[in-house]
């Protein structure tokens, strides 16, 4: 399973912390930037990208981060077929998989501790899409949105 990753420079700090931890498990992950704290970057340049690598199948999952987590979650989902989602908890990082089959979780670097944002990270990894049910609801919005 191979990782997006991408920050504009109020998640680069959290971003590094989560590729430390991936690192530290093996697993393979592709930083898509930015790769300083210089605050000349947009993070809908690197949400963007993610959210291409996802969208098209070169990485599986993806993570986006900013300073709020929303802009960044924003720009993914204007992607086709991508399901971003903004998580604060554990339990929103296993629902958006569980029940959402979110393909790409979205951070605050300003708002989330690493410790956090790695816990969130691991479920949001190992947990499976639920599907049944919720399959349909998925396919829903994909209907209605056209993507």
């Amino acid at each position: 399973m191979a990782i997006a990753l991408g920050s504009d420079h109020a998640g680069y700090a959290l971003k590094q912390a989560l590729r430390r931890w991936l690192d530290a498990q093996s697993i393979e992950y592709t930083d898509f930037g930015c790769f300083e704290e210089s605050p000349s970057v947009d993070y809908a340049d690197f949400s963007f990208r993610v959210a291409s690598a996802v969208s098209s199948g070169v990485c599986s999952r993806g993570v986006v981060i900013c300073g709020t987590g929303i802009g960044a979650m924003i720009t993914a989902n204007k992607v086709g077929n991508i399901r971003a989602a903004l998580c604060c908890s554990d339990y929103m990082a296993e629902m958006a998989r569980r029940h959402n089959d979110a393909n790409i979780i979205a951070f605050g670097g300003r708002t989330t501790t690493p410790e956090l944002a790695v816990s969130m990270l691991r479920i949001f990894l190992d947990t499976p899409f639920e599907g049944g049910r919720h399959f349909g609801r998925v396919e829903k919005i994909h209907h209605l949105t056209g993507r």
